[in-house]
Formats: C-alpha cells, sequence, structure tokens
C-alpha cells in the first residue's frame, strides 16, 4: 500500500497522522505483551518506510544481553549488551529496515538463562518512526467492534433470530464475547472463557442505574421466571446491573449456532426470553425467562451484534461471523435484517488501536441458512491481533444478500423448560 493512500486512509477512520518528528516514543505499558518464555513484543504502526533506530530506555541492575529482532525475523538480528548500573539510561539497540506500512513489532528476549533489564519505553527514530501510531493507553484489551442492525420502518420487533460462527484462527482466544442478539435493555450471545469452559449467555439490565445490583430497589429488580436444565442465574454488575443466565456449553469452531429471544408485554413489564440450538443439542433449548419492570411493556429495538476482547490479551485476534437476521413481529410476520452500521471502541485518545474491520463474506456449507439449502453472506467482524484485514469507518453501514427464507421455527412449540 502506498504510503499517500495509507495517509488518507488513516485521516479518513478519524485517527489522523502524527506529524513529523524525529523521535517516536512508545510506552511499553499500552503496546507491549510478556510472552511465557520470557519475550517481549512491542508493537507499532509504521505510516512511512526506510530505515528504523531503535533505542530501549529503563534500567539494568545488572549487565545483560538481550536479542532485538524486527517482526521476528532472523535476518536483522541485533544483539545487546547492557552494563548493569542501576540507573535509569537510554540503549541503542539496532537499526531495522521497515519495508511495508503497517503494523509491526519489536520483539526483545534475553539470551538464554539471562533475563530482561526493566524497560520503560522504546524509542523509535528514523525515517520509518515519521508518523508511527501506537497504543498510548493503559487498557490492553482489544477494542470492542459492534454491528447495529437497521429495522425496516417502524415494523415492531418481538422475536429476533441470528445465527453465529467463530471461524477456528480465532478459537485460541479467551476472553472473547460473540454477542449476537442484543437489544436496549440486554443482550444474548456465545462467549470463550478459558480452554476448558465456554458458556452461552442471556443477561438482561435493570432500569435502575447502578453498577451495584444489592442496590437495585425491588421495584426495578429483574425477576427470573424460568430457566433451562444446567442453566447458572443471579446478579450481575459493574456494565449496570440486572440478571443474569449463563449455559456452560462447549460449543465448536466452524459450527453455526442459532440464537432466539422473544419479548413480550405485560403491563408496565417486558417478559424476555432466551433459547439456543445447535447441532448438538437435539434442537432448541431454553437459557432463561426474565421478567423488566418498568418499560412501559416496549418490545425490541435497537438490535445489535459485538466482538468483546474482555481480557488483557488484545495480542490475540477475534473474530465471528453474523448472519441470518430476522425479525418476527407480535402479528407473525418475519422481516430480514440485511443492513448493519459499524462502530468500534477504539479512540484516537482514549485507546488508540487500528486493528478492527468488518465487512461481508460469503460462507461455505457451515453457513449454509437454515431450511434453504444454499450458501449466504455473513456479516463478519474482528479486532486484535495487531492486524489490518478491512479497516471500516465507524458509522459505515454494511450490506449483505438476502436470504430470502424465514427461519422455520415452530414458535409455539418452543420448550419452557
Amino acid at each position: 500500500m502506498n504510503t499517500l493512500f495509507y495517509s488518507f486512509m488513516l485521516s479518513f477512520l478519524g485517527f489522523g497522522i502524527t506529524p513529523a518528528a524525529d523521535t517516536v516514543t512508545i510506552p511499553l505499558s499500552g503496546s507491549a505483551y510478556v510472552h511465557p518464555n520470557g519475550e517481549i513484543k512491542v508493537y507499532f504502526l509504521a505510516t512511512h518506510t526506510g530505515r528504523l533506530q531503535v533505542q530501549l530506555k529503563g534500567r539494568a541492575s545488572r549487565t545483560s544481553t538481550v536479542m532485538v529482532r524486527l517482526d521476528g525475523g532472523s535476518s536483522r538480528d541485533t544483539t545487546i549488551s547492557l552494563e548493569g548500573s542501576g540507573g535509569d539510561a537510554q540503549f541503542d539497540a539496532g537499526s531495522f529496515a521497515i519495508g511495508a506500512t503497517g503494523y509491526h513489532f519489536i520483539s526483545l528476549k534475553p539470551t538464554e538463562g539471562g533475563h530482561l533489564p526493566d524497560i520503560s519505553d522504546m524509542i523509535l527514530s528514523g525515517p520509518a518512526a515519521e508518523g508511527v501510531l501506537c497504543n498510548y493507553s493503559r487498557y490492553k484489551g482489544a477494542p470492542s467492534t459492534h454491528l447495529t442492525y437497521v429495522i425496516p420502518g417502524d415494523s415492531a420487533a418481538a422475536w429476533f433470530y441470528s445465527e453465529v460462527s467463530v471461524p477456528r484462527e480465532a478459537d485460541h482466544s479467551p476472553n472473547a464475547y460473540y454477542e449476537t442478539n442484543g437489544f436496549a435493555g440486554g443482550y444474548m450471545g456465545i462467549q470463550l472463557n478459558s480452554a476448558k469452559e465456554r458458556r452461552v449467555i442471556f443477561s438482561v439490565w435493570s432500569n435502575y442505574k447502578t453498577d451495584d445490583p444489592k442496590e437495585i430497589p425491588a421495584d426495578y429488580a429483574v425477576k427470573l421466571i424460568r430457566k433451562g436444565k444446567g442453566v447458572f442465574t443471579g446478579e450481575f454488575g459493574n456494565e449496570g446491573s440486572g440478571g443474569h443466565s449463563h449455559l456452560v456449553f462447549m460449543w465448536k469452531p466452524g459450527v453455526t449456532y442459532k440464537l432466539l429471544i422473544r419479548a413480550k408485554a405485560a403491563g408496565d413489564h417486558t417478559i424476555y426470553t432466551g433459547w439456543f440450538c445447535g447441532p448438538e443439542t437435539g434442537g432448541w433449548r431454553l437459557i432463561a425467562q426474565w421478567d423488566k419492570t418498568k418499560t412501559g411493556g416496549k418490545l425490541l429495538s435497537h438490535l445489535y451484534s459485538f466482538v468483546e476482547n474482555f481480557g488483557d490479551n488484545g495480542e490475540d485476534y477475534f473474530t465471528a461471523r453474523y448472519g441470518n437476521q430476522w425479525i418476527c413481529t407480535p402479528g407473525g410476520n418475519w422481516i430480514e435484517l440485511v443492513e448493519a452500521r459499524f462502530s468500534t471502541t477504539a479512540d484516537k485518545v482514549k485507546h488508540p488501536r487500528f486493528d478492527y474491520g468488518a465487512g461481508v463474506v460469503p460462507m461455505d456449507g457451515a453457513g449454509v441458512a437454515s431450511g434453504t439449502g444454499k450458501v449466504q453472506d455473513w456479516f463478519y467482524m474482528y479486532s486484535g491481533g495487531f492486524k489490518q484485514l478491512n479497516n471500516l469507518a465507524p458509522g459505515l453501514t454494511i450490506r449483505r444478500k438476502a436470504v430470502g427464507v424465514a427461519p422455520a421455527i415452530d414458535l409455539a412449540a418452543l420448550p419452557e423448560e
């Protein structure tokens, strides 16, 4: 990608270009990740090519030898020996050639049996340092990405159906929530907690504004009506508060899962119910049914999906595919949702990350729309991994091809336990 176009793209995304400078200081607090083998990788986004001089700022309490590499390569290694002075100092760490714009990393690794000094910053200079971008915040998770679906006209949504599939390339990344059926007042999706645990989550916020569920007055409480077999239910806080439910379920990568929620007016309340279905479940499974007060009997609105990294492992790559979104009106009319508006939590001040994107992709056999027998287009989102695949400006709307065949669901026969 040529430098002029790259500069235009970053300006279009709203991040601008850092003015030319002789040096750029990268704090390791936001841009560095420590690996189990003792290696540290420091990430930055280059907007120019050319030579790059690297210095380290920190202190060495004892003599150490460090291998410095660009992008893990072997032909451009630099080995530096640091004398142990105990005081703050700057150390030359070599010169490297940046051959392409985009994300790169400098890795620091002690020689066998050695240790790394206490390094606070990496200082870059030279032609390739001009306009370098990096994460100056202390937030090390990947930015969240969102798709908000466009509901045609003023259609009333009593049901919201969608499908999700997580590609195998993201299956190793924990602390990931692939939310599928978000709405004004709650959310539902699948979560990768660890190598040993995955979940299906369905939660509903209280209309009482607090991050502490113990502060919610009784008349604002979100009350459980019923839950499915094996489902855990309780309260949640720290992001608003309300009722939480999840099923521990080892969903698999590359497999399509279906999620469905219903909103039913009950006076000044709304009853929200969530179901989950996959090849392993033998049909639809109830997750939970919640009674939310103070809603005015409103149904579903502000429908969305997102990709979220809720840990500090923002070096990992997070992505999912979202497809076959439909709403159903109270009268039983199914309406397909084929447009979505993109947004992200990445911010040039609060969280300057540039590794996010979204788009539309045709699915293989795993993405055949239910009951259609034909391949469909799916939305996708990604974040993290310091990749730049298809950056999309926040606020842009993308569109997938319509499936045209409504989900074959017997709504009256859905399980209640």
